[in-house]
């Protein structure tokens, strides 16, 4: 009995184990792996925000990492340094990959990228041409006629572009040195700091200069070329990377993986800063307020046209403004409201359509394609103005060759009603009594058409 009372009391204790063990709640999981998507958009405000925000995120959350999907031409360079600062200062790793095939990391993507705990890029793909044009340079800048200069002395006396480009002076603008001068030292501090390639990068920025993934990987700009997400996460697994604490191994395999969308307001936000949809905005704002103007009283034009342009100048304070050519769309706006007014043959609209074309394409300083408006843009608004003005315009010619509609001179051509037989009797107008003569007999009752007026009476024919 005691034997038996001993063995179990020996074998109490493992069955509660067991029990215990399958009733227990199982342990929490690794915090998701965020992902976020930068699909050939502009480095700006917003897009400053949404990086930010998610880093925070994964923070908080203890994320293994956080990953970048990175698609852009570039952007702003207040907002880069943001991001920077960002990653540089991250308590988690983050993981900037050149993704999709075809994606590129151009001008403000250099600097991100470079900064990054992890930098990959898919096949197919470019990173570089960093230089800042975007922050300062006029379109009127000499610098790529003299490197298109020198490309042709290579071509035809042999030289080497290196030795040519050096002999090149920096821009002649004070504040374009300063900005490219503070720009190489920004860039490599970053890459020295990563321990990536310090010429290259100075390269990237000075010359603008560019590489495929595999140059990349060669050069030392790059940590690893991945052919999609899933092979970079299998690559990284293990990885050691440095925090700006601690340093730190990527546990990344079997770690479920999340997408991270922007925000309602950021994507609305996200789109109105694009140069061509401010644009589109400010076209549209100055059209309201022109049809409020020339028609008092509508309310809705008007007050939509309110609402765009107050979009528009919300982008227009982050992208490069000439506020140059914000004016000319301005005057504009003053000639064709002056068209309307006073009669000037068309030749208000032709001064309008100019002032509008000139400014549209001034209307953003800078030399890099993604920050101006296209032509695809601005051609299609010019057209569609000059087509509403020629309308309104031959409207006007019309209104003017049309016969008066007022006084005695507008019953001409109008049908009467014979009250008192003719050739020498009466007919009634709009139940008004006129004394008429005709060149025929008409009778009583019968339709006749005024063909002219002497003095208080009328000449009719019968219908």
């Amino acid at each position: 009995m005691s034997r038996r009372f001993n063995r179990g009391f020996v074998l109490l204790p493992c069955v509660l184990t067991v029990f215990g063990a399958a009733l227990a709640p199982d342990a929490d999981p690794a915090p998701a792996i965020p992902i976020l998507t930068i699909d050939d958009s502009i480095i700006n405000p917003v897009t400053a925000e949404y990086i930010m925000d998610a880093i925070d995120r994964a923070e908080s959350e203890q994320s293994s990492a956080l990953v970048i999907e990175l698609d852009t031409p570039g952007g702003l360079l207040t907002s880069t340094r943001m991001i920077v600062k960002k990653i540089m200062n991250a308590k988690v790793p983050v993981i900037v990959y050149v993704a999709p095939s075809g994606s590129r990391a151009g001008s403000a993507g250099v600097f991100i990228t470079l900064a990054a705990h992890v930098a990959a890029m898919a096949p197919s793909t470019n990173i570089g041409a960093a230089h800042p044009v975007e922050m300062g340079e006029s379109p009127g800048n000499n610098r790529d006629s003299l490197k298109d200069i020198l490309e042709g002395l290579k071509k035809e006396k042999g030289q080497k572009a290196e030795e040519e480009k050096k002999k090149v002076k920096e821009p002649a603008d004070p504040m374009s040195e300063k900005i490219l001068n503070d720009t190489l030292a920004w860039v490599a501090t970053i890459a020295k700091e990563r321990g990536r390639n310090v010429d290259w990068a100075q390269r990237a920025v000075r010359e603008s200069v560019s590489a495929g993934e595999d140059e990349a990987l060669r050069l030392g700009v790059i940590d690893v070329v991945a052919k999609d997400l899933e092979d970079l996460i299998v690559k990284m697994d293990g990885k050691k990377v440095r925090l700006a604490e601690r340093e730190t191994t990527l546990h990344l395999a079997g770690v479920p993986q999340i997408r991270m969308a922007m925000s309602l307001r950021q994507r609305i936000l996200n789109v109105l800063i694009n140069p061509n949809i401010a644009y589109i905005l400010l076209i549209l704002g100055f059209y309201g307020l022109l049809f409020e103007i020339t028609h008092p009283g509508s309310w809705f034009p008007g007050i939509a046209g309110l609402i765009c342009l107050i979009l528009a100048f919300y982008a227009f304070q982050t992208l490069p403004t000439n506020y140059a050519g914000l004016a000319l769309i301005t005057l504009a706006l003053v000639l064709f409201i002056a068209e309307v007014k006073v009669v000037s043959y068309g030749f208000l609209t032709l001064a309008g359509l100019t002032c509008m074309f000139l400014g549209s394409l001034l209307l953003f300083d800078t030399t890099a394609d993604f920050l101006r408006v296209s032509l695809r843009v601005v051609a299609p608004a010019v057209l569609s103005t000059a087509a509403i003005f020629v309308f309104l315009i031959s409207l006007a010619v019309r209104a003017q060759r049309r016969p008066k509609a007022s006084g005695v001179e507008a019953l001409v051509g109008m049908v009467g009603e014979v009250s008192v037989d003719l050739p020498k009797g009466k007919v009634t107008i709009d139940g008004e009594i006129w004394n008429a003569v005709s060149g025929m007999p008409v009778l009583k009752g019968e339709k006749v058409r005024i063909v002219a007026v002497e003095g208080m009476t009328l000449k009719v024919e019968k219908l």
